[in-house]
């Protein structure tokens, strides 16, 4: 009698322990299914930070209006075309909102001159220059200097470049 009680305890314990690496399995799907989504939602083509913020949570207007960065702070701010920006005041934010495609930084916020050379590289949202009324954004102040030397040059090279990353 005591062997046929461990054998239905052990079968019991194999189909308990069957069912929780069920349970598992099916959690760990569930969450690389949402991972992924998450991850098809995410901006391509727009640098933002881990938690979708673009320009390290700077003031996309600040650079026309202040000629400055200014760190933006999270009450206000929006989002537009899958990113986040913050502002520094709500009259900023509204400006941006009027009209989001005059101050978002150039080739989705990546170094414009990294673009010249088919790449999306990290910025410092500190080395920065408005050029015909668009913000561009660099990687470094040396890179800015290498920049400012063939701008115009530079600014057809990535548009052109833009377009083939972007397709």
């Amino acid at each position: 009698m005591m062997k046929i009680g461990l054998l239905i305890n052990a079968a019991s314990i194999r189909q308990n322990a069957l069912q929780r690496i069920f349970y598992f399995s099916a959690i760990i799907f569930l969450l690389v299914v949402i991972s992924v989504a998450r991850a098809a939602e995410a901006p391509q083509h727009i640098n933002v930070d881990a938690d979708g913020y673009s320009i390290d949570r700077y003031d996309p207007v600040a650079y026309f209006t202040e000629g400055q960065p200014v760190r933006g702070k999270p009450e206000f701010s929006a989002e537009y075309q899958g990113a986040k920006y913050a502002f520094s005041s709500k009259k900023n934010r509204e400006r941006f909102l009027d009209n989001p495609d005059k101050f978002v930084p150039q080739y989705g916020g990546f170094c414009a001159y990294g673009v010249v050379h088919g790449g999306k590289s990290n910025v410092d949202p500190e080395v920065w220059e408005i050029v015909d009324g668009r913000l561009y954004l660099m990687i470094s102040g040396g890179t800015m200097s290498v920049w400012q030397k063939k701008k115009k040059t530079y600014i057809q090279m990535a548009d052109k470049a833009w377009r083939t990353i972007t397709d």
